[in-house]
């Protein structure tokens, strides 16, 4: 492996492999089609939805502004913005990411606080080979909510309350709630209001809560937003990222593995991710196209947590960075894309790790280091078929084979 690839893989392997699941469905509080509730008269589906999300332990509707850093300011470097795509991460992140000021710190090096007054309707918890990892669901309404992953302890009160099964926890603003250390801080705002452009959200019901995903700056105060966006590395608009690219009849977006239900199949337990595939666009820099795929020939034997650097081997640019899939259509017949290493530079053009705080990333495409090529044909406005050749040049690839996969939304 070229040693940039290693040193980026470095910097999201930890966090990302922590967020390894046995399946999106085994997530607390997820929304299944038949698990929907009922919208009650003088309720509405936002509401329903947060009762459903929070277990039913939600209050009315209000929205108030977050306030407060959740890391103390030395203790972070700067924010990864929403849609990062690493690893089993195949289709764009519904998160960001708080990088901490030493990456590779001990465990429990940072405090980590409550945002704003809120109540915890849930905790859930993973054991690894490091600890024991922590993820919260803060409610603010039953319309507006924010969330924590990756916490490697928990404060004493929060951990004696989460003991006893009392997941209905209030919190003020600035109250510790655990501590983080050798990994980046998970976080998200959900606005039960909000619905992202999937254009079939029914694909996402084991992960009910990624189709509200909001962007965090509409929620902040103006003092802590001017803040927070001094650690903002992207410059394009939307500044805190995108994770919904899907155009109907156009190849861009998400895509998973013909009858494989959706976000939550196409593998088995945290392989749930083998059925996705993305042709989506880069988080730091979305002028640059990303494919993404969940299952890649030739890596997948090696693609296991023992053997990481190659697990993370399924992210590729585009030789020419073309063409766009938002152009891509059924009358645009086959399409052969070259997939080349990818990396990221500053303004000048320096290669930037991932590790220091700079704006205007842009990302750097390496076109001599070819992977393979992948081919990709709309069938029709909502079935795509794909196949990737490891290691050969677009000429050396004439048409699908029996690998081929049919994918849908």
């Amino acid at each position: 492996m070229h040693p940039r690839i290693l040193v980026i893989v470095v910097m999201l392997a930890l966090s990302a492999l922590a967020c390894q699941r046995a399946g999106p469905q085994d997530v607390t509080q997820a929304i299944t089609p038949e698990e929907t509730p009922r919208v009650e008269p003088g309720g509405s589906a936002a509401v329903a939805a947060g009762k459903q999300l929070s277990g039913g332990q939600c209050r009315g509707t209000d929205k108030p502004k977050l306030g407060t850093s959740p890391m103390r300011p030395e203790d972070f470097r700067f924010i990864i913005p929403y849609g990062a795509m690493i690893g089993g991460h195949v289709t764009p992140i519904d998160h960001q990411y708080f990088s901490p000021a030493v990456f590779h710190s001990p465990r429990d090096a940072y405090d980590v606080v409550a945002m704003a007054n809120a109540t915890i309707v849930g905790i859930t918890s993973r054991t690894n080979s490091r600890g024991t990892e922590y993820r919260l669901v803060f409610s603010m309404s039953c319309t507006l909510f924010y969330y924590y992953d990756l916490l490697t302890s928990l404060a004493p009160d929060i951990q004696k309350a989460y003991d006893a099964q009392r997941i209905n926890i209030p919190v003020e603003e600035g109250q510790l709630i655990g501590r983080i250390g050798g990994q980046t801080l998970d976080f998200a705002v959900w606005d039960m209001d909000v619905r992202l452009g999937f254009i079939v959200p029914e694909h996402y019901a084991g992960e009910s809560w990624k189709i509200h995903t909001a962007d965090p700056l509409d929620y902040y105060t103006d003092e802590f937003r001017a803040f927070i966006l001094s650690r903002y590395v992207r410059t394009a608009e939307p500044v805190s990222g995108k994770i919904d690219y899907d155009i109907d009849g156009r190849a861009a977006g998400n895509w998973f593995e013909e009858g494989t239900d959706g976000y939550g199949g196409g593998g088995v337990g945290s392989e749930y991710y083998r059925g996705h595939l993305s042709l989506s666009y880069d988080a730091f820099d979305p002028s640059s196209i990303v494919f993404s795929v969940g299952s890649y020939p030739g890596l997948d034997e090696r693609a296991s947590p023992s053997n990481w650097p190659m697990m993370f081997l399924m992210q590729f640019g585009v030789k020419g960075n073309s063409p766009d899939p938002k152009d891509i259509s059924v009358d645009t017949g086959l399409v052969r894309y070259e997939l080349v290493q990818k990396d990221w530079a500053d303004a000048a053009g320096n290669y930037w790790g991932r590790m220091t705080l700079i704006t205007g990333v842009l990302a750097k495409n390496h076109e001599d280091r070819l992977w393979g090529t992948a081919l990709v044909q709309m069938l029709a406005d909502r079935r795509l078929k794909a196949e990737v050749f490891p290691g050969k040049a677009a000429q050396q690839v004439t048409g699908f084979s029996e690998q081929a996969v049919v994918y849908e939304r």
